[in-house]
């Protein structure tokens, strides 16, 4: 029979990936396997500069974390996992992808965005959207070809009334 010590290390455990849970927007699982230690730091780098981080759990205390929050992900937690913890939604998703884009052993598998369970297609599809700062560039070209047009449509009246007298 496990001792109480054991048995509270093992609920410590699944306390911090329930609160890891509540306190991110976007939670991928996705299997390591074949990956050096290097290239999990480089990973683990990244990631913290992206407001991320990736844990390596027992699938069966993230499963009760999980069950806790009435998520049901058992099909997917077999084998060894990751799971990666964003504070923000895109950009971790997007630092994973191109992780795994660089490292073909790394198989984004599901998650939850938002509060919402979503499969390998959405992740995908939130990897693929621009960074903030290209959304406000292309925004910014936007307002300024339409004041570029309006300040030659003015230039042009102006020309046209000092024509005139």
């Amino acid at each position: 029979m496990a001792s109480a010590k054991i048995i509270q290390e093992k609920q410590n455990i699944v306390k911090e990936i329930s609160e890891k849970l509540d306190d991110s927007k976007s939670i991928i699982l996705f299997t390591y396997h074949e990956l050096t230690v290097a290239d999990m730091s480089e990973l683990r780098r990244k990631l913290r500069e992206n407001s991320g981080e990736v844990k390596i759990y027992k699938n069966t205390y993230l499963k009760r974390a999980l069950d806790e929050k009435n998520i049901d992900l058992d099909k997917f937690l077999e084998g060894p996992n990751a799971v990666l913890f964003g504070k923000d939604v895109l950009e971790p998703i997007k630092v994973l992808s191109e992780f795994a884009k660089e490292h073909e052993t790394v198989n984004i598998l599901t998650g939850i965005v938002d509060g919402e369970v979503v499969d390998y297609d959405v992740i995908k599809a939130y990897a693929s959207i621009p960074s903030r700062e290209s959304l406000l560039t292309m925004l910014a070209g936007g307002m300024i070809e339409h004041l570029k047009n309006l300040s030659i449509g003015l230039n042009l009246y102006a020309e046209k009334l000092g024509e005139e007298n």
